[in-house]
């Protein structure tokens, strides 16, 4: 698969010394959603700033579709679209009109039907004749992604689209973004909700303190770091792990037994650690395994870094 987006070695520096970026190398691949977590000022927005060339890098370079962003700019940028935090908008000026703009803003002819095609995508062709002011904070992010689309771009940054609105309408924008990745548009997608990048991410990448510590597949992300637990439920409640089992890895929690492997192991030990349990008395009632979520190997994650 091509790589759309190559950023290699980026570092910026403020005046203050203060580094939020420090030599950072990321490849984003055609058509695939990469999910960028990391904590808050971990670095997310400057990156997705620079790529975008709002903000000048203090070493380092980016291509987008084989475009240097400064050498090339225009022709870099008009291939991305980017929605960001904020929800600054013209209060007073309609949705369509407000789409249309952005759309000529990038020097495109003016296109009714794709605009139009890009507002019902989004659920906001009943609202194209309202004043922005009027519509609710969730309407106003989408009428971001719609401007965003305007130029019909083929990398799309969506910087915590979500942040702020009811999980409804998120879980609405998740299936927009599935959309326009059937249709080839490549996404980089920041966000605080982990499962959010669980849903939809093909890749995850884990920003922290300005640099990129790991992008994976999210599948052998999950499978290489999520820990799975066998829990094991017994007629009686028990307080404590006992005696004549407690040379295995495990736990007490809740009245129940609960056992920690390696899911990608030959040997689980499970088998034997059912036999144990069985000699030592105890009564079996219900058996369920679980596997860690991609919240809690990212939280596992950052701790490693701090």
């Amino acid at each position: 698969m091509t790589d759309i987006v190559q950023v290699k070695d980026l570092t910026k520096r403020y005046d203050n010394g203060f580094e939020a970026l420090s030599g950072v190398n990321l490849n984003i691949r055609e058509g695939e959603i990469i999910a960028l977590l990391g904590p808050n000022g971990a670095g997310k927005t400057t990156l997705i700033s620079t790529i975008c060339g709002i903000t000048q890098a203090s070493a380092g370079s980016v291509t987008v579709g084989g475009h240097d962003i400064v050498e090339d700019y225009r022709r870099a940028r008009s291939m991305i679209g980017l929605v960001p935090q904020e929800t600054h908008v013209e209060s007073f000026e309609k949705v369509v009109r407000t789409v249309q703009f952005s759309r000529g803003l990038f020097g495109k002819r003016r296109d009714d039907a794709l605009v139009e095609k890009v507002l019902r995508s989004l659920s906001l062709w009943e609202k194209k004749d309202s004043k922005l002011m009027q519509l609710s904070g969730g309407m106003k992010r989408r009428v971001l992604i719609a401007k965003a689309l305007a130029h019909e771009p083929r990398v799309l940054f969506l910087d915590e689209p979500t942040a702020g609105v009811d999980v409804e309408l998120r879980k609405d924008m998740w299936e927009v973004v599935r959309g326009l990745k059937e249709q080839g548009v490549t996404i980089i997608l920041t966000t605080h909700y982990i499962e959010e990048a669980e849903a939809m991410a093909d890749r995850i990448g884990i920003i922290n303190k300005g640099q990129i510590s790991l992008v994976e597949e999210k599948d052998a992300l999950m499978r290489r770091l999520g820990q799975k637990t066998l829990q094991i439920e017994l007629a009686e409640a028990v307080e404590a792990v006992p005696e004549a089992l407690s040379h295995l890895p495990l736990t007490a929690e809740g009245g129940r037994l609960v056992y920690s492997y390696d899911s990608q192991s030959d040997h689980t030990g499970i088998t034997g650690l059912l036999n144990e349990i069985r000699d030592a008395g105890l009564q079996m009632t219900d058996l369920q395994t679980r596997q860690s979520s991609l919240e809690e190997i990212f939280v596992s994650l950052v701790k490693e870094d701090a």
